[in-house]
């Protein structure tokens, strides 16, 4: 069995600085960022919020997926975001 993956966008309020993460535990990685339990970007800029997450089956493509919407400019991302989340929803008590 292929691992899962997990591409998300955290965020730091509604139209404010974006993450774009891959992890294979989504719930794990969004609560290590809520609570800035690792350093690094999202501590520094207080980004703690889950406003956006897409499962794949192989952890391959989740890679694969977080690669190219980093690439992908502003515009686009806050698109994606808020096509599936136009609230800007906290998503993590979904989880």
């Amino acid at each position: 069995m292929k691992p899962r993956g997990w591409v998300y966008i955290m965020a730091s309020r509604k139209g404010g600085t974006l993450y774009i993460g891959v992890t294979n535990d989504l719930a794990r990685r969004a609560h290590e960022h809520r609570e800035g339990i690792v350093p690094g970007f999202t501590k520094r800029y207080a980004v703690k919020t889950l406003v956006w997450y897409e499962e794949h089956d192989d952890f391959r493509e989740a890679i694969a997926r977080e690669k190219a919407l980093k690439e992908w400019n502003r515009a686009w991302k806050l698109r994606l975001i808020n096509e599936a989340n136009p609230e800007w929803c906290d998503l993590y008590p979904f989880l």
